[in-house]
């Protein structure tokens, strides 16, 4: 995929590729070699371009960063399966093991959170810092109901993968102030056609909200293990009018994290970083790199 010189400009990145157990993962690796690395896991339907912000704040501090764009996204390749959690845990780390990290920080949004949350409950001795920004890592009965519509059999894969149903709108319903041109065109550029959206429709359909869906016991596996991650510190970065991840899911990290500090913005939606701008990334970069 070639990005378009506005894009480009936006995010001035040299992908490097991984053949991850699922297909080619595409992968930012940023920095000095030898810093600490911060592991960035997108959602879903974003991907590396969400973090890319955050990326240079973090270079300029002297760290090395990891940004991969999961299976299916971004500038990945298209896997002709469907990918479940497990599958998406074990492609991370994966990743990790082929460079070599035997410790890291982690940041994580959306779909990334339960992600990031299943490789850090299996390794926890390698995780250091913790950022979370809008998402969850526990069960939950809380589903907005467009989305609940975009689960639904046959009509909700024909609307998120044949009609763009998920990944457009939430150029749109992501923020609260709306997103330039060039920015709006760097997190829909990967998911132009029909083939492209195969796995943002996955992600939708692997939502585990039933007890007999097959990913809701590695999501209970990644409940279960939070505790191990008790006392790292972290910090709950959120924009407080998303309208998907809201302060439910907010007061379940708090619950379960009672230590985490706080970075909350009143006016910010699903895409805090994109709403907040400067205003979050600099301090959850000194979060992730303190001086």
């Amino acid at each position: 995929m070639e990005l378009s010189p506005a894009v480009r400009a936006l995010y001035p990145f040299s992908p490097r590729a991984f053949q991850a157990p699922s297909g080619r993962m595409s992968y930012l690796d940023e920095g000095p070699r030898s810093a600490r690395p911060v592991l960035l896991l997108h959602g879903n339907p974003s991907w590396s371009f969400l973090w890319r912000d955050l990326v240079a704040e973090l270079v300029t501090r002297g760290r090395r960063v990891i940004v991969p764009d999961h299976v299916g996204m971004g500038l990945s390749g298209r896997p002709g399966s469907f990918l479940r959690l497990n599958d998406r845990i074990r492609d991370v780390a994966a990743l990790l093991d082929c460079l070599g990290l035997s410790e890291f920080d982690l940041g994580v949004h959306d779909w990334g959170g339960v992600i990031g949350f299943g490789v850090a409950v299996r390794r926890p001795s390698q995780v250091g810092r913790i950022l979370v920004t809008n998402t969850a890592a526990f069960r939950s009965e809380r589903i907005p109901f467009r989305i609940a519509l975009c689960r639904l059999p046959w009509l909700g894969r024909l609307a998120v993968q044949g009609f763009n149903a998920f990944a457009g709108p939430a150029a749109s319903m992501a923020v609260k102030r709306p997103l330039a041109p060039a920015v709006r065109e760097g997190f829909l550029f990967p998911y132009r056609t029909w083939a492209d959206r195969r796995s943002v429709a996955d992600f939708v359909a692997d939502i585990p909200m039933e007890r007999y869906h097959p990913s809701w016991a590695a999501l209970d596996e990644v409940e279960r293990g939070l505790p191990s991650l008790v006392d790292k510190p972290m910090l709950l970065c959120w924009g407080l009018k998303d309208f998907c991840f809201d302060g439910h899911f907010l007061n379940g990290f708090r619950r379960r994290f009672p230590s985490a500090e706080e970075l909350l913005f009143k006016d910010a939606g699903h895409y805090v970083l994109e709403d907040a701008g400067r205003e979050a990334t600099v301090p959850a970069a000194g979060f992730l790199a303190p001086s």
